[in-house]
This record gives C-alpha cells, sequence and structure tokens, in this order.
C-alpha cells in the first residue's frame, strides 16, 4: 500500500504497483465459495470428475479469483492521506482469461488508470488489475475496478 497526498494525485495516473505476494488456491477454498454462492458445478467442487475435462482437474470459480482483489488490494493501492474508508463502486471492465486450476497460486499486477474527486472528500480511483497465474502465460483475468475513498 502506498499513501499519498491530495496534492500527488495527477502523479500517480500510470502507476504501476509491484505485483502482490502469490496465493495458493485451494480446493477448501474453491468448496466454501460454492457453498456461499450456491454454485455447486462439478468442475468446481467434483475432482474426480473434473480430470476428466479438459482443465484436468477442479478449477475456481471465475468469481472467486474475481472477489481475492479485496485480498490483493491490501498490497497494491494507492491510498489518499487521510483515508478512513472504502467502497467497492463496481467494474468497467472484467474479462476471464484463463480458468485457475486448483493448488495454482496467483498474483495481482495493478495499475492506477485515474483518480478523480466526485464530491468534496470523496474519490473515485479506477484501478486496472491483472491476475496472473504462475507459470502461465495467459492471465486468469483482467479487470477494471472502481472504488471510493472517502478522505478526511
Amino acid at each position: 500500500m502506498k499513501e499519498i497526498t491530495k496534492d500527488d494525485i495527477q502523479q500517480y495516473i500510470g502507476y504501476e504497483a509491484e505485483p502482490t505476494e502469490w496465493l495458493q488456491v485451494t480446493q477448501e477454498q474453491i468448496n466454501q465459495f460454492a457453498d456461499c454462492t450456491l454454485d455447486h458445478q462439478f468442475i468446481h467442487v467434483d475432482p474426480e470428475r473434473a480430470k476428466d475435462t479438459p482443465f484436468g482437474s477442479t478449477i475456481a470459480h471465475g468469481f472467486l479469483s474475481l472477489s481475492l482483489l479485496s485480498h490483493f488490494s491490501e498490497q497494491y493501492s494507492v491510498i489518499i492521506k487521510g483515508f478512513y474508508m472504502g467502497i467497492n463502486y463496481g467494474f468497467d471492465k472484467v474479462r476471464f482469461l484463463a480458468p485457475v486450476n486448483v493448488d495454482s497460486r496467483i498474483r495481482a499486477h495493478a495499475k492506477v488508470l485515474g483518480i478523480e474527486e466526485t464530491k468534496p472528500g470523496q474519490y473515485r480511483v479506477k484501478t486496472e488489475v491483472t491476475v496472473e497465474i504462475e507459470g502461465k502465460d495467459k492471465p486468469a483475468l483482467i479487470a477494471e475496478w472502481l472504488s471510493v475513498q472517502m478522505v478526511a
């Protein structure tokens, strides 16, 4: 996480953070996500049946990989001095490009696309996030994520 001042905002448009630490996606996480979302498709939760698919094993839900951006953002975010609360504002674009096989390791790369003060003390931040799969050429996903930083 990098703290910046309001005066430095324009300097950070285009800023690329260091990649996050690797995170292993386990079958337990996949199963828990399936339980939370009620998405128990066999390609996620049945290792025996999933072996016979083109994936060769179970895979993480695309939305599980996407939801892990919250975890990764703690490592790559640019935070405006005086920050006291962040709000998820949504996504301009999300593309799932490659499956995340069980026990794969993933990490995020982030680039600040824009920071705009929408109301006094409220800054909308647009970040391009790419989730890399260790050892793979194609990323799991690319997203343009919007958040709002509340700044005192």
